[in-house]
């Protein structure tokens, strides 16, 4: 599991005095983890965070799930920005935050890995059995006839039907479109299901959405087996991982975040490191 030699440069700074020391003692503590992981933890392998230091928005909110299902509008929208943006997703590499997770993990003291990202990253690094909490981007679901289609195969469908559209960007946004400035995309083709003809849709929890009872079962399950908790790289401003360390406070679990600025759960957390994830990770775990 070699790291590419930039992304290794990029998490050459060094983590803040105390805090790798303050981990590996957390982690001497306590074996059995609950980690969940958010959009921090993939920066350095180019994927954009959604927020800033204070938890505030950093730029236009992601679509809604009920704008995308309910108007063709928002579909041709997404799709056309999808299309510029998927292949730079699709090239990401894991950095050093995601294979010390992997080496924390083959050393057994995970017991699950929870993820809000939908990018694959922790796959990519290794990982095996990640609750993907928001889905996996890399998948594509009919609405109508749930036939599964891989995104890249939607990719080449998308391409097909919009020649002369930009349909691969560096330019990249955390669920995988981009910024296409003053676009005419009513003149963008959405391509249908090609089973049934239905409405296709990234295998993705969009904003608004609900995440797959399945998906929170084994997530609750895998806290219920904890002795603590290790947040790297969320804010946890939103519900869907915020309640899990919410839980795990009310049983006094212990509860440590690594993340770069404010988070929803500053008064729930027992250890908070504001720092660069993959640099303190790195560093503490070998």
């Amino acid at each position: 599991m070699n790291m590419p030699k930039e992304l290794r440069a990029a998490t050459e700074q060094a983590p803040r005095a105390g805090h790798v020391d303050a981990l590996r003692a957390f982690l001497g503590a306590n074996r059995r983890l609950f980690v969940l992981t958010g959009a921090g933890i993939s920066t350095h392998s180019g994927i954009p965070d959604y927020r800033d230091r204070d938890g505030g928005w950093k730029g236009a909110t992601p679509i809604q799930h009920a704008a995308f299902v309910g108007q063709i509008s928002k579909r041709r929208r997404y799709w056309a920005r999808s299309m510029a943006g998927w292949p730079a997703v699709a090239r990401a590499q894991p950095n050093a935050a995601h294979h010390a997770i992997y080496r924390l993990g083959a050393a057994g003291h995970i017991g699950t890995l929870l993820t809000q990202n939908v990018d694959g990253l922790h796959r990519a690094a290794g990982n095996r059995g990640v609750i993907d909490l928001h889905g996996r981007l890399d998948r594509v679901v009919c609405l109508a006839c749930d036939t599964r289609l891989s995104r890249n195969r939607v990719q080449e469908m998308l391409i097909e039907a919009n020649a002369g559209w930009l349909h691969d960007s560096d330019a990249i946004r955390p669920d995988g479109d981009i910024e296409l400035g003053d676009v005419d995309y009513d003149r963008f083709v959405v391509p249908d299901c090609p089973v049934c003809g239905g409405i296709l849709k990234p295998d993705v929890v969009f904003f608004g959405g609900a995440v797959p009872k399945k998906t929170v079962a084994r997530a609750w399950a895998g806290l219920a087996r904890a002795e603590a908790v290790l947040v790297v790289g969320s804010s946890l401003m939103v519900w869907s991982g915020f309640r899990f360390v919410r839980e795990a406070a009310v049983r006094g679990l212990p509860i440590m975040s690594i993340n770069q600025g404010r988070t929803r759960a500053d008064d729930l957390i027992t250890h908070k490191l504001d720092d660069d994830c993959a640099a303190l990770l790195a560093a503490a775990i070998d």
